[in-house]
């Protein structure tokens, strides 16, 4: 309904768009002012399509008035794709050039921010585990949306994905089978719970909130790529922040810290994965 309805109101979309942003600001909090536009417009289009509703401005006066649609609402915006060893690439160079580091700490702390349902953070610690070190660190993982967190913090997916994240797992490095880290149960599989004992799960926004804890790890992936240029650049200063001298940071292969305020602050590690080491200033 409401995609047809702006079809020949693409100024009045957009003025409404951005007071529905404006509002969701001042009553909850949350701003995605400063995020993708063709992102917000598309998950936007997509709620009034499969609503009773007809205009941005119907949906942003049921938002305003009833924060349990605003937390359902919340889901069209927040960014839940992922999957277990998404990009292998990254988890074999992370193996090379990332784990020799984290070797020579007694003990360190890690932050994955935009962690979503949370099975790339239960890939890092499977990883962690492989490797000797998930008993000497603590993961901060990290989410805005509520709802996704819990679904992380349970460790229980669908067993229809588990074809895919195996062949992820095997072209990652893994030294033993995925089986090996979680048990079936009916159609779900539910991962084991020595995993999530050095996972911390918390509620925390990129956009809104300061800096999270110090860390020498960040691992904020395919994220980034759904912010404009300013908050792109706010945020990479955030994570920056958030870092020990000599502390690393992941991005996504879509991203990077060129163009930035934090761009001659870090040394490459691997630009293809997008690995990169905070300078001692």
């Amino acid at each position: 309904m409401g995609g047809s309805y702006y079809e020949s109101n693409a100024d009045l979309l957009n003025i409404e768009l951005q007071l529905l942003l404006d509002a969701i600001f001042l009553r909850y909090g949350y701003d995605f002012r400063d995020y993708s536009k063709a992102h917000i417009k598309r998950r936007i289009l997509h709620r009034l399509s499969i609503s009773q509703l007809s205009t941005v401005t119907e949906l942003q006066d049921r938002i305003l008035r009833s924060r349990e649609f605003f937390i359902d609402f919340l889901d069209d915006l927040s960014i839940n794709v992922t999957e277990m060893f998404r990009d292998p690439e990254f988890y074999k160079s992370f193996r090379e050039n990332i784990i020799p580091k984290l070797k020579t700490y007694t003990f360190f702390k890690i932050w994955h921010a935009g962690c979503a349902t949370g099975e790339e953070v239960y890939s890092l610690a499977i990883l962690l585990q492989e490797e000797g070190l998930l008993d000497r660190c603590q993961v901060y993982a990290t989410d805005f949306n509520r709802k996704v967190l819990e679904i992380a913090k349970e460790g229980v997916y669908q067993k229809a994905d588990i074809e895919q994240y195996e062949r992820n797992y095997q072209l990652s490095g893994g030294k033993k089978k995925l089986a090996d880290y979680y048990q079936s149960m009916y159609g779900s599989v539910m991962l084991n719970k020595e995993l999530s004992n050095r996972i911390v799960f918390a509620d925390h926004n990129l956009v809104t909130d300061s800096v999270f804890a110090e860390v020498n790890l960040i691992l904020c992936r395919n994220v980034l790529i759904y912010f404009e240029k300013k908050l792109q650049d706010n945020v990479m200063y955030l994570l920056y922040q958030s870092l020990v001298p000599s502390g690393i940071l992941c991005l996504g292969t879509k991203e990077s810290i060129k163009f930035t305020r934090v761009e001659k602050l870090f040394d490459i590690v691997d630009e293809k994965q997008k690995i990169y080491k905070k300078k001692i200033v």
